[in-house]
């Protein structure tokens, strides 16, 4: 197995609604005549959303159950204001605050929300190192 991850689906309660809120985030569609699944391309991975039954079924799982998925997404940036402002972009376009950023104790700063169906994704800037595109590329 190679290093690296392709492709992200999340399993979303509402389609519509969830692909709005990533737009609002700035994501942008990739253009795929699809009502049932949607796609959005990162820097090196792609995110996909699907009806969270069908992705259930799909891998033949139950789609019951609720709590903490046991993972997070996470959007690292280049400084602790570009941490600030991308949390309050999120919670502008509808996130749920989970965390409020702060200094974190490995030495960076950090935040979390949750999105429409309750994803936590962490806002991150790491001062040891750089996970991401070239540095100086946008957040």
């Amino acid at each position: 197995m190679e290093p690296r991850i392709n492709l992200i689906t999340l399993g979303v309660k509402a389609l519509k609604q969830s692909i709005g809120f990533y737009e609002a985030l700035g994501l942008t569609r990739f253009d795929f005549d699809s009502q049932e699944v949607a796609f959005f391309q990162l820097q090196g991975s792609w995110l996909a959303l699907y009806p969270k039954q069908a992705l259930a079924d799909d891998a033949n799982v139950s789609g019951q159950g609720s709590g903490f998925p046991g993972f997070t997404l996470a959007h690292n940036v280049t400084s602790r204001e570009a941490v600030d402002r991308v949390m309050s972009e999120a919670l502008s376009v509808g996130a749920r605050l989970v965390k409020p950023a702060q200094e974190t104790f490995w030495g960076g700063y950090s935040g979390y929300f949750a999105d429409p169906d309750g994803f936590l994704w962490e806002v991150a800037y790491v001062p040891h190192f750089w996970i991401g595109p070239d540095a100086g590329e946008e957040e």
